[in-house]
């Protein structure tokens, strides 16, 4: 019925083995996260079956896979999205400028853009074993059809049924893997951004090794996303010339219509 993640906050750490050894006991958060259920059904005539020549259901149900296979990335999306006013397993928002770390707050966002009404985007390091976010699968996704002679609704409305229907949810893994702002997204920024998640210690005051590696941009961010990722040379704000684009390739942009 629900997962529980108990051990989230954990950064594993290696230190000289002098006497014995030291043992970290998991901290018990009590995060979980709740299995729902989700489905999509539609109805054809069994006439409209028996009279099509064009094969006019085959794309109908091919989309229904097709929006199947996408569904867990649009639960993850919008999880990403609501990260700014839903909680994670320290009890913060998981985009939060004052998550606890030992004895101080710590930032994973930039809201400076919110007066300008900046959309959002986000930087992730998805490089570890654990990730920035949960997608728990309880039961896989799977396509049924009632379209037996004896079925109820063959025999009493001449239809046949088709239907998907699962069991998973999304939730929030590691907030130091993820830092969101809605700041302009210029070089500048990028770096800050950039800057904020590698100097993350943990509550040894060790460095946590972060590097990010995904940029998720909405549409309305995708030009200047790929303009600062992928272009060879960028504008120099203090000369009228190009300059060479240090931050080329630094990470995989990837653009999400869920971030409207």
């Amino acid at each position: 019925k629900e997962e529980t993640y108990g051990w989230l906050g954990q950064f594993p750490r290696l230190r000289e083995w002098a006497g014995d050894r030291v043992i970290r006991n998991l901290a018990a958060h009590g995060y979980s996260v709740k299995n729902k259920l989700f489905e999509d059904t539609i109805g054809v005539k069994r006439t409209d079956i028996e009279d099509d020549q064009y094969g006019v259901l085959t794309p109908i149900l091919t989309e229904m896979g097709r929006a199947a296979a996408e569904h867990p990335d649009e639960l993850v999306f919008t999880a990403l999205k609501n990260g700014l006013n839903t909680l994670c397993f320290d009890g913060q928002y998981f985009f939060d400028a004052d998550h606890p770390v030992k004895d101080q707050s710590v930032s994973n966002v930039d809201s400076s853009g919110t007066v300008d009404g900046n959309p959002y985007w986000y930087l992730l390091d998805t490089t570890k074993a654990i990730k920035p976010f949960l997608f728990q699968e309880r039961v896989p996704y799977k396509l049924h059809a009632l379209t037996k002679d004896e079925d109820e609704n063959v025999f009493m409305r001449d239809e046949y049924l088709y239907g998907v229907r699962a069991r998973s949810n999304v939730g929030y893994g590691l907030w130091q893997l993820a830092y969101a702002s809605n700041a302009v997204l210029t070089a500048d920024n990028y770096a800050k951004a950039r800057e904020a998640m590698q100097s993350l210690k943990g509550e040894e005051g060790r460095p946590l090794g972060i590097k990010p590696n995904v940029l998720i941009v909405p549409p309305s961010l995708e030009t200047s996303a790929l303009e600062l990722i992928a272009a060879g040379f960028i504008p120099d704000q203090t000369a009228s010339a190009t300059k060479t684009n240090i931050w080329k390739d630094t990470v995989k942009v990837i653009v999400s219509p869920w971030l409207v």
